[in-house]
């Protein structure tokens, strides 16, 4: 191929790149447009409602989670259970002690046993509690989540209004460190940018599915009918799994925006992010062939147009260049602000974000394949 031909497939390459930006940048304007949002003022929930925190080893994180979820207003019903699962910290110790006695909050001590053939640590955990829980609607909280005292009613009043059987409120990120700080931003940008939200509420497809495990309200009686836990038991990423669950079932569910009812810091330095991520990034794309497919595509759009901004062959690839990295930043921008994340500078350095999620895939891969993903102490697949 001669250097003209080149350079013709080259500008080919990165105006298409920067087009398919700018409409991923549109979809998200749209899909933050018309994102449910939990009420600030929710009515009083009058059915039963039972918050089930499983907890192995978070005896720096669920003390706060406790606080916050004791402090929770408008549940006339309230049950609130803890599993502890075979910590060997604190951890039960320090939920008592955040409880301050209140009858509402039972510990559980969920044993050192090894698990049960099939399930992995977290969904055998959520599987126990929902067999002593007695509300209408279950609501799985993570230890390192904080619940505002209006979040858990808004987030039921919000189910029960829309008619739906699971919804996601995604908790605001709270991320401090260089990697935290790249990574982060991409859980929500990602399912604003990639999600027919509109669509995916009622659509029984099962790609159209997403969830965060860090807050998820569930009608019980759909919960149940889903397969329950026992449903996903050794699905690394059970949130999207039980939502995909729920739909096979009849059900229906979507993320809504959490972004003032609930915070959550995942890592508290790039090791710990690295750990988190490797564990369950090479399940989310159904394949290797899928990882590969998703991170060619995100780098395509993403990464191309901010290497042509500086690199291109031609003027004409520069300029689109420039349009797609302006594109590609402005989605950022777009989310962050919605969703109490760090607009600017982090937002440019979005094309370096999109880079390390693809080596952050092939290093989950690459654990993968060696036997080497632990979580909590515990094998993973």
């Amino acid at each position: 191929m001669d250097r003209s031909r080149l350079t013709r497939v080259a500008e080919w390459a990165v105006a298409t790149a920067a087009i398919g930006a700018c409409v991923a940048t549109a979809h998200t304007a749209y899909n933050l447009r018309r994102m449910r949002v939990p009420s600030a003022s929710p009515p009083s929930i009058v059915e039963p409602v039972s918050v089930l925190v499983p907890a192995r080893n978070e005896a720096d994180r669920i003390g706060a989670c406790v606080k916050a979820l004791v402090a929770s207003i408008g549940l006339l019903d309230l049950e609130i259970l803890i599993l502890d699962d075979g910590s060997t910290d604190s951890t039960a110790q320090i939920a008592l002690a955040a409880a301050q006695g209140d009858p509402r909050v039972r510990v559980i001590d969920g044993g050192d046993q090894a698990l049960p053939t099939g399930w992995l640590g977290k969904t055998w955990a959520c599987e126990r509690l929902a067999a002593q829980a007695v509300g209408s609607v279950l609501v799985f909280v993570d230890a390192d989540v904080a619940v505002s005292p209006h979040g858990i009613a808004a987030s039921i009043a919000l189910l029960r209004e829309a008619n739906l059987d699971l919804v996601s409120p995604y908790p605001r990120q709270l991320a401090e460190g260089a990697l935290p700080r790249l990574i982060q931003p991409l859980l929500q940008w990602s399912w604003a940018t990639m999600l027919p939200l509109g669509v995916a509420e009622h659509s029984a497809r099962e790609s159209l599915a997403a969830a965060n495990g860090q807050l998820l309200v569930i009608d019980t009686t759909a919960y149940h009918r889903s397969g329950r836990h026992a449903a996903v038991r050794d699905d690394i990423l059970d949130d999207v799994a039980l939502l995909r669950a729920i739909k096979r079932s009849g059900g229906s569910g979507v993320v809504v925006d959490g972004t003032d009812i609930a915070t959550c810091r995942m890592y508290d330095n790039g090791s710990a992010l690295v750990d988190g991520y490797t564990k369950s990034l090479w399940s989310a794309f159904g394949s290797a062939a899928g990882s590969a497919g998703v991170v060619a595509l995100l780098s395509w759009l993403y990464v191309v147009p901010r290497v042509a901004l500086i690199a291109g062959p031609t003027p004409s690839a520069r300029r689109w260049g420039a349009a797609g990295y302006a594109a590609g930043v402005s989605g950022r921008v777009l989310v962050a602000s919605r969703t109490g994340g760090r607009a600017i500078p982090d937002s440019l350095a979005h094309p370096l974000s999109v880079a390390m999620f693809g080596a952050l895939v092939a290093e989950s891969w690459r654990r993968h394949r060696a036997g080497t993903n632990t979580w909590r102490g515990r094998n993973l697949p």
